[in-house]
């Protein structure tokens, strides 16, 4: 086994390097603006989720601070998303609704699953799995969620379930049960058409505390950017509705919590019910594994440190195992939250160590002043919060770039709203794996043109005439094998058929050509016995050895020649014109 493979147990504590004693005002600093951060977020995300809010509360203390300790990462902030809520909050709808007692045990019991998953993804070196969801699968999945997150937080900020007497719940219902029987899906476009039914009953008082939360963010993220935003205006928002007795008019609040530190928790779940389990697992971990390495790799990029991202994938795993057993929500990756500390002077992880103190004190002894949170206010945040989630721009420059991907991503977009977040996960793989295949069976192939001097070769489209009479040389823009191999047949039987000058020579530049499976050897072998039988002779040119050496050990080499193995086009084209007669540009160059 390589160096480079070979198995290493993390190294803890890595994520404090570098810490001195003259940055530690800083990170207190950037511990408390978390903090921040994380209160309201984090009741937000355990709302999408549909868990109680002490959920989200209860992941920024120790799996907040289990990472910390195992992650190679010194800027890496876990935490839970709206991305992984809406997946969980959308998955576990299949296993109990929402208030069902039994919703916190499978929630914890899915942490569980993500926590050995991410163990999994550590322990066989799978971080580079990460690769194979491209940029387009990437924006359209993303985007789909945050457009059915922030449509759910304008209905909690209309606070329409709160008037009394206007059969909105009966309307509610029968949309559901006749679209969500005719219609396979998850309850989308069910949702949106009830938020257009919810318009006129809205309660005026709690539209006015979500749009003056989210106002307000807005605002001071442009005019006031270190100050944390979501915390000022929960507060805010909070002692207006508790001055004015707001919740007495029909604006909904958070009511009271349980107080204190997490204790240890054993999910009761069925262990048959581990394995329905697994899909959801899978989800949250594909979107943590890509968001997570990704902003992995920013960061070192950007503070020149290095990160394992096999060892972050092993925090993640800790990290998840603790909230299964601390009765927290599954903890992902966030890169608002990461820039805020950044911004903040932060260059440890000592700062999420402070955060999760801070957020352990408020737990013991502020947890009654929460109770009076507006929920539209905390809608208000979490909309905010998602709006980065919804990539128009990079909608707009994948139509601009790339037609091709902009559908793709917009495919998985609406796979997201019409078959849920889940189904959405599948499809995603499916389209990137498709958009894989479909490239690699259509690699760039080009005829190679000797210009007039014979200095050196131009690539030409695949139909164009050979420059020089009685030679083609053809270039192959990928590996060999079973999605290309019928395209490279095609090709040069097409260039030797449609040759106004009977072919000679048919030279195969091989350069890009460094590895050939089963399938391209039988191809490859059928072109040669045809060419053969046509009286042309196959030479190769810039072959690497391990591609000869497949050649040789295929017995293709036999049918070729050793002696028409030729470092250079140049070359080649010299032994042609050797061989034929042809004069040669006297201004040609080796």
């Amino acid at each position: 086994m390589s160096a480079a493979h070979k198995f290493q147990w993390p190294t803890v504590f890595s994520g404090f390097k570098g810490a001195t004693w003259a940055n530690l005002p800083k990170e207190i600093s950037a511990g408390i603006t978390l903090a921040a951060l994380i209160i309201p977020l984090n009741i937000g995300y355990a709302q999408i989720a549909g868990l109680p809010p002490v959920f989200g509360l209860y992941a920024g203390i120790i799996p907040l601070a289990v990472f910390a300790f195992f992650t190679g990462s010194r800027h890496l902030v876990p935490s839970p998303d709206a991305a992984s809520s809406a997946i969980i909050g959308a998955f576990l709808i299949g296993f109990a609704p929402i208030g069902d007692p039994l919703r916190v045990q499978y929630a914890l019991a899915l942490a569980l699953m993500c926590g050995l998953l991410f163990f999994v993804f550590w322990l066989f070196r799978l971080a580079f799995l990460a690769n194979f969801l491209s940029r387009a699968v990437l924006v359209g999945f993303i985007t789909g969620l945050g457009i059915e997150v922030f449509t759910n937080q304008v209905r909690k900020i209309l606070g329409a379930a709160h008037v009394g007497g206007s059969g909105l719940e009966e309307i509610v219902q029968q949309l559901h049960d006749s679209m969500a029987t005719s219609v396979d899906t998850t309850g989308y476009f069910v949702e949106l058409i009830v938020l257009f039914e919810s318009i006129p009953h809205a309660n005026l008082y709690s539209v006015a505390i979500g749009l003056g939360a989210f106002v307000m963010l807005r605002l001071m993220k442009k005019y006031l950017p270190k100050v944390p935003a979501a915390l000022v205006a929960l507060i805010l928002m909070t002692v207006i509705v508790t001055v004015f007795g707001l919740d007495q008019k029909g604006v909904g609040v958070l009511g009271a919590m349980a107080s204190g530190l997490p204790s240890l928790t054993l999910p009761n779940v069925p262990l048959v019910d581990y394995l329905r389990l697994l899909p959801g697992a899978i989800a949250v971990v594909a979107i943590t594994l890509c968001e997570g390495l990704l902003l992995v790799r920013n960061c070192s990029r950007k503070h020149n440190t290095n990160a394992d991202g096999n060892q972050v994938l092993f925090a993640f795993g800790m990290a998840n195992i603790a909230c299964g057993f601390t009765g927290s929500l599954v903890t992902g990756v966030s890169a608002s939250r990461t820039a805020a500390i950044d911004n903040a002077g932060s260059r440890t992880q000592l700062s999420c160590l402070v955060a999760a103190v801070t957020v352990a004190l408020v737990m013991v002894f502020f947890t009654e002043a929460l109770a009076y949170l507006p929920t539209a206010a905390l809608a208000g945040v979490v909309a905010n919060a998602v709006l980065n989630l919804i990539e128009v721009s990079e909608l707009r420059e994948l139509w601009h770039m790339r037609r091709s991907e902009f559908f793709v991503a917009l495919v998985c977009l609406l796979s997201v709203l019409v078959f849920g977040p889940l189904q959405a996960v599948i499809i995603a793989f499916l389209f990137a794996t498709i958009d894989l295949l479909r490239r690699a069976s259509r690699p760039s192939t080009w005829v190679l043109q000797e210009t007039p001097d014979g200095s050196h070769f131009i690539p030409e489209e695949t139909d164009q005439t050979p420059g020089t009479p009685g030679i083609i040389f053809y270039r192959f823009g990928a590996p060999l094998y079973f999605a290309n191999a019928t395209l490279f047949g095609e090709e040069v039987e097409k260039l030797v058929m449609q040759s106004t000058v009977p072919v000679k020579w048919l030279v195969l530049d091989a350069e890009a050509m460094v590895d050939i499976d089963t399938t391209g050897e039988e191809t490859l072998h059928q072109v040669l016995t045809w060419l053969a039988k046509r009286g042309v002779t196959v030479a190769l040119s810039r072959a690497n050895q391990s591609t000869t050496a497949l050649l040789s050990r295929y017995h293709l080499l036999e049918l070729i020649g050793e002696n028409r193995l030729y470092p250079t086009n140049r070359h080649a084209i010299r032994a042609f014109r050797q061989e034929t007669g042809q004069a040669m540009p006297e201004t040609i160059k080796e």
